[in-house]
């Protein structure tokens, strides 16, 4: 059965490419122009993924993803302008899974979408196989993609918990900032490693009872970080 995609994007000829474009690689596509019918659409149509673009009439992107990140774990791909860095950030930090800066390929916009699937994939292969990390008062349930703080399950953002996963599969080993862009998300993000930053403060933000002085996951001056049992 075909993934379903919905595109979000007020452009009409960028959207109608967009949809023509998925539909020719097999995917079931729909669309939306404004940020209400986005939601109506997203809740109507539940699709396996979201290219969201940021700027929207009735509601902006950044809204429109806070609503949607309250309700699901659906992948976003954010679609940005390419001086919008704040608007990148604040939509990682909300939870989006990766971005595009306009103008893109859609070569490589096809070749992100395929990546996240993939990863979905295995993040449901390795769930077969429960397995809890105790972090203290926080614990990392990776089967079920679960972070629970005193046995009460926090908010958490999809790409935040691959990121923790990953590291907790990897105790006591140094990764560059490139090296988990390529790990975590993937592909290369051509130097975004500002991405990496935005993901690890947030992490200590709920995994560490001091995040200025964390215990879990450490910052290797010059190279990048390790997570190491206290």
């Amino acid at each position: 059965m075909a993934r379903t995609i919905l595109v979000v994007e007020d452009e009409p000829t960028l959207r109608e490419t967009l949809v023509e474009a998925l539909e020719s690689d097999g995917f079931r596509v729909v669309a939306a122009a404004d940020g209400r019918e986005a939601l109506a659409q997203f809740r109507g149509e539940r699709p396996d993924l979201i290219l969201l673009d940021l700027m929207l009439p009735e509601l902006s992107g950044i809204e429109v993803m806070r609503i949607i990140r309250a309700e699901s774990g659906t992948p976003i791909v954010m679609l940005t302008a390419k001086d919008s860095e704040l608007d990148k950030v604040v939509g990682l930090e909300l939870g989006a899974d990766d971005y595009v800066t306009k103008p893109f390929s859609l070569r490589e916009l096809t070749a992100r979408i395929r990546a996240l699937f993939r990863r979905s994939e295995a993040a449901i292969a390795v769930g077969a196989q429960p397995t809890i990390v105790d972090l203290g008062r926080v614990q990392a349930d990776l089967g079920g993609h679960r972070l629970l703080r005193d046995g009460v399950t926090l908010p958490i953002k999809p790409k935040a918990f691959e990121l923790l996963a990953f590291l907790l599969r990897n105790p006591g080993q140094v990764f560059t900032r490139d090296q988990l862009l390529e790990k975590v998300w993937g592909y290369d993000y051509a130097g975004e490693t500002r991405t990496v930053d935005v993901h690890v403060h947030w992490l200590r933000s709920q995994i560490e009872e001091d995040p200025g002085n964390p215990v879990f996951i450490h910052t290797v001056r010059g190279v990048g970080y390790v997570f190491r049992r206290p």
